[in-house]
């Protein structure tokens, strides 16, 4: 049980000691891969204190005792997940990516292996606007090449933006990313705009992926061992050198040979025997 204090503290006053900072740092690295240089102290001590103030607590240390007692990883750790992560995401965010998706994987595939379903992963989903950016092109496709099948996996550690991710609402303006065509088709719109500023992808739509969370410091991955397409991208960021490379390691376990890797454009792939061919910026081949 959770000790409920009487006074309301003063968050932004209390101490957030440097020593205090690395313990965190090295617990939130130890179960998520996230590395925290010093740079982030002040950032994790504003999005902590949000937890203090909901769980009414009254200091940083009992927060860290809570978070990491057995009941806090059972009940706490998803919270802690969602106030460490930062998760943005637009439809057809760095396009170049499916462009080559649509221009040149999914045309090999389909001439190739049209008798076997095409599976292809959004790991670190977000709220979903890869996945769904995913699922318009690949039912485009579909309609177009009678007998292609498809399946989208989509996962990530925040439980929060998973919830957002089904649902599958989103501010009006993110429409204005996605083609006029695909938006028709798509995306729902309140008839008064300005009264519901929101727009929703249609069920059809939504009916297409399965979404699933998903540890990426995990030792196993429930995910097939045929994927032929991995996005992970804007996710490596948080990663130092070595978690990336055993995470990279663990998705090309998941690849079928041949099969193709994404990564954000502000990331690199550096690692010794690698299982990849760079094959075009930001995109590897296993």
């Amino acid at each position: 049980m959770i000790q409920q204090n009487c006074a309301s503290p003063s968050f932004s006053q209390l101490p957030f000691s440097d020593k205090l900072f690395k313990q965190f740092s090295q617990f939130i690295y130890g179960n998520l891969g996230i590395h925290l240089p010093p740079t982030k102290k002040v950032m994790l001590q504003a999005r902590l204190s949000r937890r203090l103030r909901k769980l009414n607590l009254s200091s940083f240390e009992e927060y860290y005792s809570y978070v990491t007692s057995e009941a806090g990883l059972k009940n706490e750790m998803p919270n802690l997940v969602n106030a460490v992560t930062t998760n943005k995401t637009d439809f057809f965010r760095e396009n170049q990516h499916f462009q080559y998706l649509t221009d040149v994987i999914l045309p090999n595939f389909h001439q190739k292996d049209e008798n076997r379903k095409f599976k292809i992963w959004s790991a670190g989903c977000s709220t979903g606007a890869e996945p769904y950016t995913m699922a318009m092109l690949l039912q485009e496709f579909a309609l177009k090449h009678p007998g292609f099948r498809f399946a989208i996996l989509s996962t990530d550690i925040s439980t929060e933006v998973l919830e957002i991710a089904k649902n599958g609402i989103y501010p009006y303006e993110m429409a204005s990313s996605v083609p006029g065509d695909l938006r028709k088709k798509y995306l729902l719109k309140a008839k008064d705009i300005k009264k519901h500023p929101f727009i929703s992808i249609v069920p059809k739509l939504r009916r297409l992926i399965t979404f699933k969370q998903l540890n990426l410091m995990d030792n196993y991955y429930q995910v097939s061992t045929d994927v032929d397409v991995i996005f992970c991208r804007n996710v490596f960021i948080y990663f130092d050198r070595q978690t990336q490379e055993r995470v990279i390691r663990r998705f090309s376990n998941h690849l079928r040979s041949g099969g193709y890797l994404f990564i954000g454009h502000s990331e690199t792939i550096r690692m010794t025997n690698s299982p990849f061919t760079n094959v075009s910026s930001t995109i590897f081949r296993k």
